[in-house]
């Protein structure tokens, strides 16, 4: 059988260098390739990349008019710190919360969801 790993995650948008500085920052990683349509962001773990999509519509989460495609689950070890971190860099809180107490969810500047989670194993 042949060895498959994941690559890359690809977050369509319509500004990737706002994206990827996001995700690079709140990761921990670098970007290592950047242009007008794509940024890739190299973390220890996994590569993330920001891609310029012509008239990209933010999911509208929890709603069903534009429905998420993907969500990342992010393990933090306290979770009002990563949420106060993850805001400053541009996230912003759902409105919906289904479990504070176990994970927060937050939408990156692209409108992407995506949650903290303390639930998460090493």
């Amino acid at each position: 059988m042949v060895n498959v790993r994941l690559g890359s995650i690809a977050l369509d948008c319509t500004n990737p260098t706002a994206l990827g500085t996001f995700w690079a920052r709140l990761l921990g990683g670098e970007i290592a390739f950047s242009s007008e349509e794509f940024v890739a962001v190299k973390t220890d773990r996994v590569w993330l990349a920001a891609v310029k999509v012509d008239n990209y519509c933010a999911p509208t989460w929890p709603g069903e008019d534009v429905p998420k495609q993907m969500h990342l689950d992010l393990a933090v070890d306290d979770l009002a710190q990563g949420e106060v971190e993850a805001i400053s860099l541009g996230a912003v809180r759902a409105e919906m919360q289904p479990a504070p107490d176990r994970y927060v969810v937050l939408l990156d500047p692209a409108g992407h969801p995506f949650c903290l989670s303390t639930q998460i194993p090493e």
